[in-house]
């Protein structure tokens, strides 16, 4: 089989404060995030943003202890699936790339260049697929790859989505008890999960499986657990004018706290590493929320991060991947349909008919100074925590 390599795929954050200012200029460079008519306008809005939310960005980072502690944990994880196959009789290079902060996806693809791999298995840490997640990560290799001949003649395969992994089940299963556990009658504690959003247009209009995956996620860990438990999904850090996916967490917190419900578990279920969409938004934030709805027993399942299951699960997956037929970028990186854009086609002045837009969360305006208005507004805190 040659050399092996594993890529992790994660989107990234500053890891101290200074970061927070050019890794806000790099994530508005994006064309990705936001398509503007004129591509020369993309660097001067770029930096425009990122002088704008500096600021108030390291406000929310000093909440959670001055950076976004995604790379440790992932490089943690890398490490910890290096170990867990060199038991299981696998030998592997572990490579982190992450789209908007270091170790970019472009330095870790130079790694395995350099390390002469063999056979790559590409790897997201998102268990449930999304156009604007695992997507996103997807089509930036599928122009690496079109780019570099070198690339071409790696032998690689991609893991799309993993959700139904039987481990993985398991370590959910296994953190929601341990803090169900916690509570005086642990078989009347409501199971919240919260899942990140997307725009509902992904889903109906460019056939995102997201939701489907969550919904049956959601099903297959409540089934693990084998509790008794009411449990409800909702979606949270929707942002903008357009329809997100419902319920909102917010309005879903408040509607049990309205129902009675006292005694609340919250599991991020859309997430594998602590960080500020976690630490800030469902510790902080959700929590005031739930509070003031009257839940006032409020426990947040942590995330795996490196839960010896979920790294055995990770390691699974790798070892079935090798031993399965090769799944290609193009395949993963596939849409349905592409996503309209929002206002509607009468106001775009000339813009390309329909845009896809990095993870939903900023819908295409037709004029510049409404986008600049929208983005620069209370939703970029959230937008920029789902990249965190």
């Amino acid at each position: 089989m040659g050399r092996v390599g594993v890529l992790l795929l994660n989107l990234g954050g500053p890891d101290k404060l200074e970061d927070v200012s050019p890794f806000l200029f790099n994530l508005f460079s994006d064309p990705e995030i936001i398509r503007l008519p004129f591509k020369w306008l993309q660097k001067p809005l770029a930096w425009f943003i990122a002088s704008r939310r500096t600021k108030t960005s390291q406000e929310n980072y000093k909440q959670i202890g001055g950076g976004s502690p995604l790379r440790r944990i992932t490089e943690a994880q890398g490490e910890a699936l290096k170990e867990q196959l060199h038991q299981l009789g696998h030998e592997a290079n572990i490579y982190v790339g992450m789209r908007y902060w270091h170790p970019y996806t472009e330095e870790a693809i130079a790694l395995i260049a350099q390390d002469n791999i063999d056979n790559l298995v590409i790897l997201p840490l998102y268990p449930q697929f999304s156009i604007s997640t695992s997507g996103s990560s997807f089509r930036l290799l599928e122009r690496l790859w079109q780019e570099d001949p070198n690339l071409q003649r790696l032998e690689y395969t991609v893991i799309p989505s993993w959700y139904k992994q039987p481990n993985y089940l398991k370590s959910m299963a296994e953190l929601i008890r341990q803090e169900l556990d916690q509570f005086p009658n642990p078989d009347e504690v409501h199971v919240f999960f919260s899942a990140h959003g997307v725009p509902k247009s992904y889903v109906e209009e460019a056939g995102d499986p997201y939701q489907q995956e969550i919904e049956e996620c959601t099903a297959l860990i409540m089934q693990t657990l084998n509790r008794p438990n009411a449990h409800t999904l909702a979606y949270q850090s929707r942002v903008g004018p357009v329809e997100w996916l419902q319920p909102y967490t917010e309005d879903a917190l408040k509607e049990l706290g309205a129902q009675g419900v006292k005694d609340l578990v919250v599991v991020p279920i859309s997430f594998v590493s602590e960080h500020i969409e976690t630490l800030q938004e469902i510790d902080i934030e959700y929590r005031e929320i739930a509070e003031e709805a009257g839940i006032h027993n409020f426990r947040r399942v942590p995330a795996p991060n490196t839960h010896p299951l979920f790294i055995r699960a990770l390691a699974d997956l790798v070892i079935d991947a090798l031993n399965q037929p090769s799944f290609k970028l193009s395949q993963a990186a596939q849409m349905k349909k592409r996503v309209k854009m929002y206002p509607p086609e009468s106001w775009e002045w000339g813009m390309t008919t329909s845009a896809e837009v990095w993870n939903g969360r900023i819908a295409m305006l037709g004029f510049i100074a409404l986008m600049i208005e929208l983005i620069t507004g209370h939703g970029l805190l959230h937008m920029v925590g789902l990249l965190q």
